[in-house]
């Protein structure tokens, strides 16, 4: 299982939001770049990058992921969401040294333009979910598509991103059944988001053998543990 240490960024800054909310922001650093730096010194062969502006259609962070994809370059793969809703933003960001792309609500909305990203760069599809239900344009609406219906599409995805929106950045554990079922619907590696507090939960995670990664952010960022740490419990 691949532990994805994760940066979500804000008009430059390292921030972590509670439930996805913007006006419930913490603030952990302000270069993205030093942050990804030490997440490789102790040892991820990933790093997962939110652009938060470009998420919410304010802006974007593309200087900060051209230096986060500088610092990584041959040694860590750099995973990027937030804000991919056209090919020629997946292409900027291939440009700019991203590995691979999370596509959300384009995903839900346009199915096909995955596939056309797909030939630019490896896709995840982010399924972010209330009770089921897949959660579009920052979580503030519902698609009335459930998830396990859109498990089943995205051939040419390379993974699922799958986050319980009521779980994300409250440190209460994964939705360990639900990711559990969702892996059952899909042959497409699962990568587990929200919700990992404790090294007990990485454990779970690891123990159902059937998930593929996990984010992982405010536990790092406030002292939980350690992303050694996290690493050395998924490897045994």
């Amino acid at each position: 299982m691949i532990v994805f240490p994760a940066i979500d960024v804000r008009a430059g800054r390292v921030v972590r939001l509670s439930q996805g909310d913007f006006d419930r922001e913490t603030i952990y650093g302000h270069s993205p770049a030093d942050v990804a730096e030490s997440f490789v010194a102790a040892g991820a062969e990933w790093v997962h990058l939110v652009d938060l502006d470009a998420a919410r259609g304010d802006g974007s962070n593309h200087a900060a992921i051209s230096a986060v994809a500088a610092r990584l370059n041959g040694r860590a793969r750099l995973q990027v969401g937030g804000g991919v809703r056209s090919l020629d933003a997946a292409q900027k960001l291939a440009a700019l040294g991203v590995a691979r792309v999370v596509m959300g609500s384009a995903a839900v909305r346009t199915p096909e333009l995955v596939d056309a990203v797909a030939g630019i760069v490896d896709v995840a599809v982010g399924l972010d979910h209330r009770n089921g239900e897949v959660a579009v344009d920052g979580w503030t609406a519902g698609s009335s598509l459930r998830l396990d219906d859109a498990l089943r599409r995205y051939a040419a995805a390379s993974a699922f991103v799958v986050t319980d929106i009521s779980r994300d950045g409250m440190l209460s554990g994964p939705d360990l059944a639900g990711l559990v079922a969702a892996a059952g619907v899909t042959s497409l590696p699962i990568i587990a988001s929200g919700g990992v507090g404790s090294l007990d939960d990485l454990r779970d995670l690891r123990d159902a053998r059937v998930i593929a990664g996990v984010i992982v952010g405010r536990a790092l960022y406030e002292g939980k543990f350690g992303l050694a740490e996290a690493l050395s419990v998924v490897s045994r």
